[in-house]
């Protein structure tokens, strides 16, 4: 078991290279007030005096410091890379130094001051950024140690006025992590209670089970007291305990005291002042602890080390390979990042990708949701006779008529109102092409987002140039074929439409009927009563025969009754409707929108005129004939649209798609520009390769324990 902390300071060495955070290590935070002994403790612990002192805050960057036991006939620790080997009996070595051997503790001294100040500053600043430091010596416990600055209340220097703020903050980043164990140090002449150290450890520890309390400057409590409550835990009970130390005054350190004779004076001051618990206080007995809770805290860690280990390198190694490999043949290379750009984006319109979307519609989906949900329902929505009053009815009926009144509703009045009527449909149908233009457009960067296309940023922009264009000349192709769909409605009014041929019928009835009563009204005076009542009773029995059976397809069921010149309702009739038009709404109904959207203003009705009974007749009859062809034409126009698209954009676009990449962009002289990789993946790529190395030699260091080491 003694072989785990130095395991865990290869594995330190091996993520201090990459300067990687992704592991928790685990590690002792010594933390404390700004001037509490932190850091005499640490020279305890170490034996030797090599860290800064002096005023104020001293320690302004955190310390990593590695303790190493090693002992003189250790030839495997004391090898150097240049194949020398180490004949001190104590040296450091600094990470930012690289291979440069220490043994005068005095210049680890200088080389601290100067590394502080090179990032801190000179004027009191601090600086999240650690110093490693690693001391080889056969007087120390293998420990894992981390000076942390002295947490202070009020800025001096350059500090800035949230001092105590950033201190604290550092102290979290360090402490939060559950692989550390807490050094909370207070100093025994001021009241433990106010211990800043504990209260930051029980905010990220509620349960005591990592923190350990060091109680410094037991000499120099006022006489007449001690600390016996408070090192036995009788005012604050810390669960791994409380240790007392005695720390080398000022003047022992000016006058260069031997660390050997301040352990033997803190032995004989614990001896005389606490002789019950002396064995459980002192620097060496702190020393001992540390190194077992070490120890135990490793071996508690080390499987869930194994799996966060082997869990990076999975994903360092997915990470890495999405990078790619550096480009050999960058012609090859070119061919198939374009074939499979071309392939993802037809995959996206047939809705076979690899990644298919959750969270929203894309591609093909979207635009069979363009095809019959928008496109469609805007269909439905637009008004049959939007925008067309009774005023405007009449009036064409009464233009189409010339100077002459007619006998006849005029079928030229019907064929220039249902025109006007059809081209609405125009305007939705090419915003259909516009959804559909845009969403293929969308697809590009759906399309894009490949890590290839990260990696080659010209070559994305230029895919993106090409595929852009290649959409923007096939809109007006598809607009134009579109515009003619409408155009073709409008070229030729088909009354004689197998869907259109019985509302035709009976318009054709209903002008024969209007003749037939204005012959009836002119020779009336000359007709005798009882000629007029046969020709009546005539009349009402072709009504009531076949005429009566095709004016109730247009007028909902109801019968009508010819009597003079009024075409009056006399009740609704039971016989069921049939044909195309059986199913068209009434016109008043109809005027109002139906509960359609209708996408074109509407046009505001003039004042009510005053019409005749065979007005009204003719308007409703010309109203109903519109909204029976333009039914007709509306879905001619739903349906074709959207083939029209597939045909003209879509499918246009799969088909050459490629070809189109190819010519574009394979040209020999173009490809070292387009191949020429992101500095940001060639960077990240490099990073990730590191990282990767250092996760498998971690790998290897944790394999090489044994399962008897942890017992």
């Amino acid at each position: 078991m003694e072989g785990l902390i130095p395991v865990i300071n290869k594995l330190q060495d091996v993520f201090n290279t990459v300067g990687s955070e992704s592991i928790q290590l685990p590690q002792i935070v010594v933390m404390g007030n700004q001037s509490s002994g932190k850091s005499s403790v640490i020279e305890g612990l170490v034996g030797r005096d090599f860290l800064p002192r002096g005023t104020g805050i001293v320690t302004r960057r955190p310390l990593v410091l590695q303790l190493l036991h090693v002992r003189k006939d250790d030839r495997e620790i004391r090898m150097q890379q240049d194949g020398k080997m180490v004949t001190a009996e104590e040296w450091a070595k600094f990470l930012h130094t690289k291979e440069k051997i220490y043994t005068d503790f005095d210049e680890v001294r200088r080389e601290i001051e100067r590394e502080t100040d090179r990032l801190s500053g000179t004027n009191k600043g601090i600086s999240p950024d650690p110093i490693n430091i690693k001391i080889y010596s056969r007087r120390v416990v293998n420990l894992t140690l981390i000076d942390l600055p002295g947490m202070t209340k009020v800025p001096v220097g350059d500090q800035p006025p949230d001092i105590e703020l950033q201190i604290q903050d550092l102290c979290y980043t360090y402490i939060q992590n559950p692989n550390s164990v807490i050094l909370a140090v207070t100093a025994a002449n001021t009241d433990f209670s106010t211990s800043e150290a504990l209260k930051l450890a029980r905010d990220v520890d509620p349960d005591g089970r990592r923190t350990l309390a060091v109680i410094t400057k037991l000499d120099l409590m006022d006489a007449g007291t001690d600390a016996m409550e408070v090192l036995c835990g009788r005012v604050i009970p810390v669960k791994l305990g409380i240790i007392g130390v005695i720390n080398r005054s000022q003047a022992d350190i000016n006058d260069k005291k031997e660390m050997t004779e301040a352990l033997k004076d803190e032995a004989s001051f614990l001896q005389k002042k606490y002789p019950s618990i002396a064995s459980r206080n002192g620097t060496p007995y702190l020393a001992r602890t540390l190194n077992r809770l070490l120890m135990h805290h490793i071996r508690d860690c080390l499987p869930d080390l194994k799996t966060r280990i082997n869990v990076l390198i999975a994903q360092f190694q997915s990470l890495l390979s999405s990078f790619g490999d550096p480009v050999d043949d960058k012609a090859q290379v070119l061919l198939q990042i374009i074939t499979k750009f071309a392939s993802a984006y037809c995959n996206t319109i047939e809705g076979t990708a690899k990644n298919i979307e959750t969270t929203e519609l894309c591609g093909g989906a979207r635009i069979c949701y363009i095809f019959h949900e928008t496109f469609g329902r805007t269909l439905e929505g637009v008004d049959a006779l939007g925008g067309l009053s009774t005023r405007d009815i009449l009036t064409a009926i009464r233009n189409a008529t010339g100077p002459r009144p007619s006998l006849f509703v005029p079928e030229i009045s019907f064929e220039l109102l249902v025109k006007r009527q059809v081209r609405r449909l125009e305007e939705p149908s090419l915003r259909c092409v516009e959804l559909v233009h845009e969403e293929m457009q969308r697809m590009i960067q759906h399309c894009g987002t490949q890590q290839e296309m990260l990696r080659f940023p010209k070559l994305h922009e230029k895919i993106l140039d090409v595929v852009t264009n290649l959409l923007r000349k096939r809109l007006p192709p598809t607009n134009a074929m579109v515009e003619n769909l409408v155009a073709i409605e409008l070229a030729y009014i088909n009354t004689k439409h197998p869907d259109f041929a019985e509302a035709y019928t009976i318009h054709r009835s209903i002008a024969d009927m209007s003749a037939g009563d204005s012959q009836r009204t002119a020779h009336s005076l000359h007709r005798s009563l009882m000629d007029k009542q046969a020709e009546d009773g005539r009349v009402a029995q072709e009504m009531n025969g076949s005429t009566s059976w095709k004016l109730t397809n247009l007028i909902r069921g109801q019968k009508l009754d010819v009597t003079g010149e009024r075409l009056s309702d006399q009740g609704t009739s039971s016989q069921p409707s049939s044909g195309a038009n059986s199913t068209v709404p009434s016109p008043a109904r109809s005027r109002k929108g139906g509960g359609g959207i209708n996408l074109l203003p509407e046009v505001p009705e003039h004042p009510l005129m005053k019409l005749s009974s065979r007005e009204s007749r003719d308007c409703e009859v010309i109203e109903r004939l519109i909204r029976s062809y333009f039914m007709i034409v509306r879905k001619n126009i739903q349906d074709t649209t959207p083939k029209a698209i597939m045909h003209f954009l879509v499918n246009f676009i799969k088909d050459n798609l490629q070809s189109e990449l190819v010519s574009q962009l394979y040209k020999r002289e173009e490809i070292e520009t387009l191949l020429e990789e992101s500095e940001h993946i060639a960077a990240r790529r490099k990073e990730a390769l590191e990282m990767l190395q250092a996760l498998q030699r971690a790998s290897q260091i944790i394999g090489e324990i044994r399962e008897t080491h942890l017992w």
